[in-house]
């Protein structure tokens, strides 16, 4: 039942946004976004500290400011910078949450010198469903765990990863010729899966694939879930039976794994060894499975949305992007060829500008500490805003514009400063599988430029649903023509 509950929730959610991104008109969003709280301290400073307190306020009663952290995303965020600075606090899912702004602020947290800051504030939001995931960890546990797993990113190992990607990603984009105005979004999602169980699982699409789609779907957005209750229907009772279908997928799946390796990731992972010969168990393996299947699918597909939005936006980028590809010949590419894709290069990172697959990264304090001589004080549940660093006029010449080249020498405007751009976090808990993903979008733009091209009409505005990761409220509708 709660499986059959939660299929009909995806689907109906494929056809229809959510309610926090319902089109209003356009005085009422600002009026909304605009709207003023009674402004509180989050805590006093000790005496004698010289420590400023933390402002901000708790937003309306009982949802605090939930619903217009979902609606306006970024916007939300730079209100607040607006309003209350790079340090301010704000309420929401029942709890004062830090809010952490700016490249200066951002670097304190993420850099973390003093071991103020760890990884538990994760947990509030997603242990329920990616329990103990590298991205959950700790100090030295994180860094043994992440030397194992660095194992199955290897140079060796991408560039297999990339010959396995090649033949899965052609095959999947010629399959959408039929579809004369496909929702890209979801068929983005669709083939980044396949890619996804392919790639690190060894399995092939089919039922199994789907019903694994649905559970990692039902993960992710479980974790921004109002009411956090196993109630039928809802999101929270939803993640939870994804989780239980993970967890007994991989967990049977696993043992063959052991006996007789492989390619893929899933392998790479039951046989990854360090030079000291630390390995995981198998309840390791379960979890970091878990977890990277997730990250890995999830982000790939909202880079790659967002790469054809703009593309569609701006036909001369597509066109130039084409040429290069076109270069490559009729051969899929490996490695080297797809890393020289500079056009794709400059637009995937000025994509991930605009719309950062992670708009926010959790923290939780683990003692009293400052961030710009303001006190947190212990326990404290605090947001990074790497969404506000890729806008602030500081680091970005007109940073609303879609401008790749400023990616490009001799501008490097991501140089500004060490957290202007940051869509893979920063510090120790930066992105493990950034190259991955980044090999992965470009490999899936270059066959998608190869085989169409697509348009959106001038009107046409993406909207952007940040109810958990950002995704086109609409699912991306375009207009898409067989070369």
């Amino acid at each position: 039942m709660p499986g059959t509950v939660s299929r009909a929730a995806e689907a109906l959610r494929e056809r229809v946004p959510p309610l926090t991104a319902l089109p209003l008109p356009p005085k009422v969003d600002e009026r909304w976004l605009r709207s003023r709280w009674p402004v509180k301290e989050l805590a006093t400073p000790p005496a004698g500290s010289g420590l400023k307190p933390v402002l901000g306020d708790e937003g309306p009663p009982v949802v605090g400011h939930m619903l217009e952290m979902m609606r306006f995303g970024p916007a939300f965020g730079l209100r607040r910078h607006e309003l209350y600075g790079p340090v301010s606090w704000t309420g929401g899912f029942g709890r004062r949450i830090v809010a952490l702004s700016g490249p200066e602020a951002t670097q304190i947290a993420l850099v973390n010198k003093d071991k103020a800051f760890s990884q538990e504030g994760w947990k509030f939001f997603i242990e329920k469903f990616f329990e103990r995931g590298l991205m959950l960890m700790d100090f030295g546990e994180h860094h043994l765990h992440r030397r194992i797993m660095q194992e199955a990113f290897t140079r060796p190992r991408l560039a297999g990863y990339v010959g396995e990607m090649g033949p899965a990603l052609r095959e999947g984009v010629a399959s959408w010729g039929s579809a004369e105005r496909p929702r890209l979004y979801w068929a983005l999602k669709q083939l980044t899966l396949d890619v996804a169980t392919r790639v690190f699982m060894g399995m092939r699409s089919g039922a199994d694939a789907a019903r694994i789609n649905r559970a990692f779907v039902s993960s992710v957005r479980a974790g921004t879930a109002f009411v956090r209750f196993p109630v039928p229907g809802g999101r929270w009772s939803a993640g939870l039976h994804g989780r239980r279908v993970l967890e007994r997928y991989f967990g049977e799946t696993l043992p063959a794994k052991r006996r007789s390796g492989g390619d893929d990731l899933f392998a790479a992972l039951c046989q990854a060894t360090t030079e000291d010969g630390d390995r995981f168990s198998d309840t390791d393996i379960v979890n970091h499975m878990i977890f990277l299947m997730m990250a890995a699918h999830d982000t790939t597909t909202i880079t790659s949305s967002a790469m054809a939005y703009y593309l569609a936006k701006h036909p001369e980028w597509q066109e130039r992007a084409r040429a290069e590809s076109l270069a490559l010949g009729d051969d899929i590419p490996g490695i080297e060829a797809v890393e020289k894709l500079e056009t794709l290069d400059l637009v995937m990172k000025e994509a991930l500008r605009l719309v950062a697959p992670v708009p926010s990264l959790t923290r939780q304090t683990v003692k009293d500490t400052e961030v710009l001589g303001h006190y947190i004080p212990a326990g404290t549940l605090v947001g990074v805003s790497p969404t506000v660093n890729h806008f602030t006029p500081e680091c970005w010449t007109n940073p609303f514009a879609f401008d790749p080249e400023r990616f490009a020498e001799p501008r490097r405007e991501d140089k500004s400063h060490r957290m202007a751009w940051m869509p893979f976090g920063g510090g120790a808990h930066k992105c493990i599988g950034l190259h991955f993903g980044g090999l992965e979008v470009k490999l899936l733009m270059h066959e998608l430029l190869r085989a169409y091209r697509w348009s959106v009409p001038e009107s046409y505005t993406a909207r952007w649903d940040y109810v958990s990761l950002p995704v086109p409220a609409d699912g991306l509708p375009v207009h898409l023509t067989p070369r």
